[in-house]
């Protein structure tokens, strides 16, 4: 057995107010006045003087605003690493991301296409970066993805929807103020919340599941049972312990994996563009058979929160369009391995995707 070395967020701020520090935090690392910082910020917070007052821009550092309509693709990736290129005679200093798993993974990207030749599609896949990024900083402004804590960027490129997993991709600072969450819409709220609840059901029923997954798959599983199932939190202490879920959530697939939703998840995101909370929720709202308890408690968080998901979203597909989605899911096999086991293929045959897609 040879044992995966895997690197963690080496350095964390956790607490409300936490985000006023991000000028002391970041005042060590800046190389010089031509080595910028640039901060990718979600699109939403534009003219949010609240939280855009608090990001301070010295000599060349630049906010880029990311619209978040869509996920990223790696062709939006090689432009924002060429537009940074073109702009400046240096290196970044450091590359921060400031909003959803959207905006996490295209700073987690680009500070790796920085250092790394060629385009971010050859990267799609498990450990082929070679060199290591530029600083890179995370801080969410809505809790689940386990983007701030992940070894991966997802982007979907021109023939798969793959992360680029590597040794590399996790962050090197991340702060964590669950004040910055406040206004986030409540079905966005729950469909992000939804994704580190199912991280936990599929790491937790995986056939990849060990001790160090277990701890943090348990504890997460528990956290979002309390904040979605319980009236006893403060919203306050909701936010703070969704944070936290989503932290373990992230962590519980580090010596894992996910299983079945995210790998049909990924087939709607590619082939319809349906972002990656809400794709989860409408896959994993039909897989009693793979994840009874799990769906079940699922069906009770969505019903209490009076959430309504998208129906009849595969209705009109044509059998090309079935097979492109199938193609995408079949194509992560860590995932189906985790979820059903090392002869996966004789159980999950095209028959078995095509007849799930059908009922989304």
């Amino acid at each position: 057995m040879i044992y995966k070395n895997y690197p963690m967020v080496s350095r964390i701020v956790f607490g409300r107010g936490s985000f006023n520090q991000l000028d002391e935090i970041l005042a060590p690392k800046r190389k010089g006045r031509n080595a910028p910082f640039i901060f990718y910020v979600d699109d939403v917070f534009k003219g949010n003087h609240w939280l855009t007052s608090r990001i301070t821009l010295s000599y060349k550092d630049k906010i880029v605003y990311v619209p978040t309509k869509e996920e990223p693709k790696t062709s939006q990736i090689d432009q924002l690493v060429e537009d940074i290129i073109l702009e400046y005679s240096e290196l970044p200093s450091g590359i921060i991301g400031i909003g959803g798993g959207i905006v996490m993974d295209i700073a987690k990207a680009v500070s790796l296409m920085l250092t790394n030749k060629g385009q971010s599609k050859d990267y799609q896949g498990w450990d082929l970066i070679k060199n290591p990024a530029v600083y890179h900083v995370g801080i969410p402004t809505i809790s689940g993805t386990g983007a701030e804590v992940s070894r991966t960027t997802i982007l979907t490129g021109p023939v798969r929807k793959l992360g680029i997993n590597s040794d590399y991709t996790p962050f090197d600072q991340v702060i964590l103020d669950p004040e910055l969450t406040k206004d986030v819409p409540k079905n966005q709220w729950f469909y992000t919340g939804m994704d580190c609840f199912v991280h936990c059901v599929e790491s937790l029923n995986g056939t990849y599941l060990n001790a160090f997954s277990q701890s943090y798959g348990e504890k997460a599983y528990e956290l979002c049972q309390e904040i979605f199932l319980s009236d006893s939190l403060s919203e306050e202490e909701s936010q703070d312990k969704l944070m936290m879920a989503s932290w373990h959530g992230g962590m519980s697939i580090a010596y894992s994996q996910v299983g079945v939703a995210h790998a049909m998840s990924y087939g709607l995101g590619y082939l319809l563009g349906v972002k990656h909370g809400i794709g989860n929720c409408i896959v994993f709202d039909h897989l009693e058979d793979y994840y009874p308890e799990g769906v079940a408690m699922f069906k009770k968080m969505k019903e209490k929160h009076g959430i309504e998901l998208p129906q009849g979203i595969c209705a009109g597909l044509d059998d090309n369009q079935f097979n492109t989605m199938i193609d995408v899911a079949l194509s992560l096999e860590p995932l189906w391995e985790n979820a059903v086991g090392k002869n996966w293929k004789t159980i999950i045959t095209r028959d078995v995707l095509l007849k799930l897609y059908k009922k989304m």
